[in-house]
């Protein structure tokens, strides 16, 4: 897929024009080498993209070198050519597996630094090559008679005069979290969340993040790690909350999702093993496929189905102030109306591709994602920051859920899986496993 220039000293690291290797650099490179060289790699890119480095907890010097002498786009590219040669020539299969999927992990993501380089040098890629590049998955497509016939059944099921996005709009209008309750629903959801994913899994014992509500995002939720164990997760109140959100953001931004995730591989990795590449967090890699996949998986782990009902009825809808005889009503229709959540995928790929124009992808999204026409804006400004990104969360749910899944049969054993994989170098290419 790559370009690949190769010169006598491509096996050295940090070339500068393919003819005189870094003399810093050793001749004989160890995945501690190359992993150090990708962290300062993935630090120049973001001298290019403000966007690309979510995160970065690695040693200040080398953050201040990167800003002190940017390198451009192409010796960026150049470097991690080299930097991925060296790799295709290591021999590991002898080696652990944590260290084979270590190499695997240093491989995958230079290809996605080179790819996300190109791109931001010019180079327009399909949506399709795009996330295989970024982010090592395959999306699936779906066709509007797919949708339809789910849109169908939720026609049956929200009976009524008007067109169904009406109906579903008019139904949710009776689960909206009061803004002067959203701080109370929030902390109480973020609690159990806590409370239940540590009792199963050893979280470090500074961990700790702050929750701010912030407006003009064209996300719902986010989570800004800083290292230590530390995170400041935001929520965008720009368009009314959900009760369903709640229990959703809790588990997806904190525990035992992204807040979790993070600081489990800083402790497991980064302080265990001393592997520097899990300092850095490029936002557009393979890695963000596993970090929103185990998120939104991490709500079902942590809130089977019955459990999460019973918490809903008993403790965030009254909060709430909503009506808690309606849970398993609410909750019925929204799992139904989830199945459409690849309809944003096919609304992303259009546009992108340049097959819809916004107001094309509008009509789509509120007629096969049943998103209101405020939503449906709110996705496009999304589409046009991250792209290709949006697979991340539904194809990386499922890739998740499978793995775990095949690999577990009770909830104590989904747990322990799920853990496991929060705590290696495991990437999207690898969940087939």
């Amino acid at each position: 897929m790559f370009a690949r220039t190769r010169c006598a000293a491509a096996v050295l690291l940090l070339f500068a024009g393919c003819t005189t290797p870094d003399p810093a650099m050793p001749t004989d490179p160890t995945l501690d080498d190359i992993a150090e060289a990708y962290v300062q790699l993935v630090l120049h890119v973001g001298q290019h993209d403000e966007g690309y480095v979510d995160a970065y907890y690695g040693p200040d010097a080398w953050r201040q070198d990167v800003e002190n002498a940017p390198k451009p786009l192409d010796a960026i590219e150049q470097d991690a050519e080299a930097l991925l040669t060296t790799l295709e020539e290591m021999d590991v299969a002898g080696a652990e597996e944590i260290v084979r999927l270590r190499h695997q992990y240093l491989m995958k993501q230079l290809q996605s630094v080179i790819a996300r380089t190109q791109m931001l040098g010019g180079a327009d890629f399909s949506f399709d090559a795009e996330a295989r590049l970024l982010y090592d998955a395959e999306p699936p497509q779906y066709d509007a008679d797919h949708f339809q016939q789910i849109l169908d059944e939720l026609d049956a099921r929200l009976p009524g005069e008007g067109a169904l996005i009406d109906r579903y709009e008019a139904f949710k209008k009776d689960f909206v979290i009061p803004l002067a309750r959203l701080d109370t629903v929030f902390n109480a959801a973020i609690a159990e969340a806590r409370r239940r994913t540590a009792a199963r899994i050893d979280l470090p014992d500074e961990e700790n993040f702050e929750l701010e509500y912030v407006t003009d995002k064209s996300w719902s939720g986010y989570n800004w790690y800083q290292g230590d164990a530390q995170s400041l997760i935001q929520i965008n109140t720009d368009l009314p909350i959900y009760i369903d959100r709640a229990i959703d953001l809790a588990a997806h931004e904190g525990y035992p999702g992204h807040h979790v995730y993070n600081a489990m591989l800083e402790k497991s990795l980064v302080e265990g093993r001393g592997w520097v590449e899990f300092s850095v967090y490029p936002l557009f890699s393979p890695q963000s496929l596993i970090a929103e996949g185990s998120a939104n998986y991490g709500i079902e782990v942590a809130f089977p189905e019955a459990e999460r009902m019973a918490f809903e009825r008993e403790v965030l809808f009254p909060l709430a102030g909503l009506d808690a005889s309606r849970v398993d009503e609410y909750y019925a229709v929204e799992a139904l109306v989830g199945t459409l959540s690849y309809a944003g995928n096919e609304a992303a790929r259009a546009y992108l591709n340049g097959e819809m124009d916004a107001d094309e992808a509008v009509e789509w999204l509120t007629t096969y994602a049943l998103s209101p026409r405020d939503r449906a804006r709110q996705r496009i400004r999304f589409f046009d920051t991250y792209r290709s990104y949006v697979i991340n969360y539904n194809l990386g749910l499922d890739l998740v859920r499978q793995y775990v899944e095949r690999h577990a049969d009770t909830p104590e054993e989904r747990w322990a899986v799920f853990a496991a994989l929060l705590s290696s170098p495991r990437l999207p290419s690898g969940l087939t496993e």
